[in-house]
């Protein structure tokens, strides 16, 4: 996993650099399944049934599962691209998002509509470190999702709370499930152990988190109230000292 998690974090990297505007999701699913290949694993999300593509990618109000398409990046969009590697018998699962953004410069009466979005994903990567430094062996599910809620709830914005992070290993999904607030007593939570390998993920919204099926496809889950959305995430393992991330990119 640690081998496999460098190689996807990696991947991230660089599909986050391709996504730029007048670029086309499909262009960056193309990108993700060439690397995959090359990396000697498969695409983690190939195994869900069903599913056809190597990434998840979600603009603006698409808050998971969205599917590559011929869609177009535009100046200002907010992206997020998930992914996850099968190698060598288990899996890492990563998400990251970005303002897709021109180098040239914004107009004034943009750029306080850009610090908006800079403040919102900054939020969702404090959530997603704070909530990452609770995974200690002896601490439980529960100290993680008080400290992402803490964060993102503390900001104004909204958890959406009918989709988690989770247990991953030899399945993409496994248990226990690590919502994102905190659901139940912390004591009756379950209890972080040497060896468990989890990810850490801050689902969220600018609004109030409650999502819908944006379209027909099956698969896009959107905010209901049309509001910007997010996801960060990484697959960490429990040590005896400080959680080991696993999909940090080694370039």
């Amino acid at each position: 996993m640690r081998e496999g998690g460098a190689k996807i974090g990696a991947i991230l990297q660089q599909l986050l650099v391709r996504a730029q505007p007048g670029v086309a999701l499909l262009e960056i699913e193309a990108l993700a399944d060439r690397l995959i290949k090359k990396s000697g694993g498969q695409a983690s999300f190939h195994t869900v049934k069903g599913y056809k593509w190597a990434t998840c990618l979600c603009v603006n109000d698409v808050v998971v599962h969205g599917i590559p398409t011929n869609y177009v990046l535009k100046d200002g969009d907010v992206l997020t691209i998930d992914v996850g590697l099968f190698y060598q018998g288990f899996h890492t699962d990563t998400a990251w998002t970005k303002i897709v953004e021109k180098k040239l410069g914004f107009a004034p009466e943009s750029l306080a509509l850009k610090s908006e979005k800079e403040k919102f994903l900054e939020v969702g990567q404090q959530a997603m470190w704070e909530g990452i430094a609770q995974a200690k062996a002896g601490n439980r599910v529960g100290h993680i999702s008080e400290a992402v809620q803490k964060i993102v709830e503390g900001a104004g914005y909204g958890i959406v709370k009918t989709l988690v992070g989770h247990g991953v290993g030899r399945q993409l999904h496994e248990a226990p499930q690590i919502p994102g607030y905190l659901k139940a007593p912390i004591a009756s939570t379950p209890q972080l152990a040497v060896g468990m390998t989890i990810a850490v993920e801050v689902i969220y919204a600018r609004g109030l988190g409650a999502v819908v099926y944006v379209n027909d496809d099956g698969w896009s889950i959107g905010t209901r109230d049309g509001s910007l959305a997010a996801v960060f995430e990484h697959t960490i393992v429990i040590t005896t000292g400080e959680p080991e991330i696993l999909t940090r990119a080694v370039l």
